[in-house]
C-alpha cells in the first residue's frame, strides 16, 4: 500500500492537529517504532481492522482486557442489556455488589473491595490507603514497574538508597516524590538494605508481581518471598499491582501463582483492572476488612468517583469473569500462549537470532536477548533498531504486537491454532532479515 492510499495517514494528521501527539495515550503514537499508527475501525474475536480495512491478528487486546477476544457474544449481550437500563446513576446498583462478590470469591486475600474507573486511580488510592492505615509516608516501588500516572509514581531511581526518587515527568515537583524510594527489581540485597535504612518509615511496597511494562519480567520466588517477609517484619503493607496480571495469568491472579511456591503467601492490598472490566473503564483495589475500613465513609482515608461501579462497565466485567471461570478455560489459554512463544523461539533459533521468551496464562513477552532479563537495566540491553524492524515486519504481514519493546503481549481465547501458526510463519520471515 502506498502512502497516498493509506487512510491511516490523513487520520493521524487530523488527530495531531487536535490531540497532543495525535493520541490519547502516548504509546499509541508509534513514536518508539516510527511510522503511522493504525486507526482501528472495528474488532472481532482475535482480529481488528484498520482504516484501510486491513485485518490484523491482535496481540495487545486493548492492553490486556480482551481475554475472551473482541465482541464475545455473552459479554456483548450483557452490555447491551445493561445499556438499555441506563448508562450511569451515581447511586448503588445490585450489579456492583455481584461483581464485588465474584472478585472476592476468586481472590481470597481480599475481604473487601472498592471499585473505581482506572488502574491509575486504583493504584494511587491503594497507596493513600496504605499510608492512612499505617500512619507512614514513604513507600518502595521498583524501576520498570508502572502503576499509573499519579504524581508520586512517576519516578526513576535516585542516586542511592539514602536518597529518594527523581520525577520522570515534567509537572511533578520534587517534593511530591520525596517519599518514593525506587529500587531495582529482583535485587534482594538492595531491598534488605532499603528496609534496614527506612523500614520503620515505610507505608508499603508496591510491585507488579509479573511486570508487564518492561515487556514481561517476573519477580523471582525468592524476591517475592523476601518482599513479604520484610513487609511483615517492619509493619509495611505489601501491595500487588495486578492491573495487568489479575485474572489474566491465572484464575486466582498472579498471587495464586506465587502461593504455589510460597506457602501462605498473600498480599495486604491488591490492585486490579483490565480483565475485571472486560474492556470497559473499570478497576479496583481491595484487601482485608481491617485495612479497607480505613476508607471513607467508614474511615478517614478519602476516595470517591462519580463513575465508580458504572452499571455498563460492571455488566461487562461480570460477564467476562463468568466466562473465564468455566472449567478448562485457563488450561486452554495457557497452552495456546505457550504454543505461540515456543513457536517464536524456534523460528528465531532457526535463523540465528538471539531470542528469549516467557509467558504465564494469557500473557507473554519476548526479548531479542539470549537470556531473559531480570530487571529494567537488563531489558534496556535489547537492540531497539532490531525490535523496530521486527515490529514493522510483522505489521506488514498483518500481525499487531505492542509498538514498543517495553510492553507485554496478550493472547485471547479467540486466537486459533491457525492464528498462532500464521504469526510464527510471519515472524520467521522477518527473523531472516534481522
Amino acid at each position: 500500500m502506498t502512502p497516498s492510499t493509506d487512510l491511516n495517514i490523513p487520520l493521524f494528521e487530523r488527530a495531531k492537529a487536535l490531540i497532543p501527539g495525535g493520541v490519547n495515550s502516548p504509546v499509541r503514537a508509534f513514536k518508539a517504532v516510527g511510522g503511522t499508527p493504525r486507526f482501528v475501525k472495528r474488532a472481532q474475536g482475535a482480529y481488528f481492522w484498520d482504516a484501510n480495512d486491513q485485518r490484523f491478528i491482535d496481540y495487545i487486546g486493548s492492553w490486556g482486557p480482551m481475554i475472551l477476544g473482541h465482541g464475545h457474544p455473552a459479554v456483548l449481550e450483557a452490555v447491551q442489556s445493561a445499556a438499555l437500563e441506563g448508562f450511569s446513576f451515581g447511586a448503588p446498583t445490585e450489579r456492583e455488589v455481584e461483581l464485588a462478590e465474584e472478585i472476592l470469591s476468586l481472590v481470597p486475600s481480599m475481604e473487601m473491595i472498592r471499585l473505581v474507573s482506572s488502574g491509575t486511580e486504583a493504584g494511587m488510592s491503594a497507596i493513600r490507603l496504605a499510608r492512612g492505615a499505617t500512619g507512614r509516608s514513604k513507600f518502595i516501588k521498583f524501576e520498570g514497574c508502572y502503576h499509573g500516572h499519579a504524581d508520586s509514581l512517576l519516578v526513576k531511581a535516585g542516586s542511592g538508597l539514602a536518597t529518594f526518587g527523581n520525577a520522570t515527568s515534567a509537572g511533578v515537583p520534587p517534593e511530591v516524590v520525596q517519599h518514593t524510594l525506587v529500587l531495582e527489581y529482583n535485587n534482594i540485597p538492595q531491598l534488605e538494605e532499603a528496609f534496614a535504612l527506612h523500614g520503620k518509615e515505610l507505608a508499603c511496597v508496591m510491585i507488579e508481581p509479573i511486570a508487564g511494562n518492561m515487556n514481561l519480567v517476573r519477580a523471582s520466588v525468592p524476591f517475592m518471598r523476601r518482599c513479604r517477609e520484610l513487609c511483615t517484619q517492619y509493619g509495611a503493607l505489601l501491595v500487588l499491582d495486578e492491573v495487568m496480571t489479575g485474572f489474566r495469568v491465572a484464575l486466582g491472579s498472579a498471587q495464586s501463582v506465587y502461593a504455589q511456591s510460597i506457602p501462605g503467601f498473600k498480599p495486604d492490598l491488591t490492585v486490579l483492572g483490565k480483565v475485571i472490566g472486560g474492556g470497559m473503564p473499570l478497576a479496583a483495589f481491595g484487601g482485608p476488612r481491617a485495612i479497607m475500613e480505613h476508607l471513607a465513609p467508614l474511615g478517614g482515608v478519602y476516595q470517591a468517583g462519580t463513575l465508580s461501579g458504572n452499571p455498563v462497565a460492571t455488566a461487562c466485567g461480570l460477564a467476562t469473569l463468568r466466562e473465564i471461570k468455566k472449567p478448562g478455560f485457563f488450561d486452554a489459554l495457557s497452552a495456546r500462549t505457550r504454543s505461540l512463544v515456543d513457536g517464536l523461539a524456534a523460528a528465531a533459533q532457526a535463523e540465528g537470532v538471539p531470542f528469549s521468551t516467557d509467558c504465564e496464562g494469557g500473557m507473554f513477552g519476548f526479548f531479542l536477548l539470549p537470556e531473559l532479563p531480570q530487571n529494567y537495566a537488563q531489558v534496556l540491553q535489547t537492540d531497539n533498531a532490531r525490535f523496530n524492524t521486527l515490529f514493522h515486519g510483522l505489521l506488514d504481514r498483518g500481525i499487531y504486537i505492542a509498538p514498543a519493546l517495553y510492553e507485554a503481549g496478550f493472547v485471547s481465547a479467540a486466537h486459533t491454532a491457525d492464528d498462532i501458526a500464521a504469526t510464527v510463519a510471519a515472524a520467521r520471515e522477518v527473523f531472516k532479515t534481522l
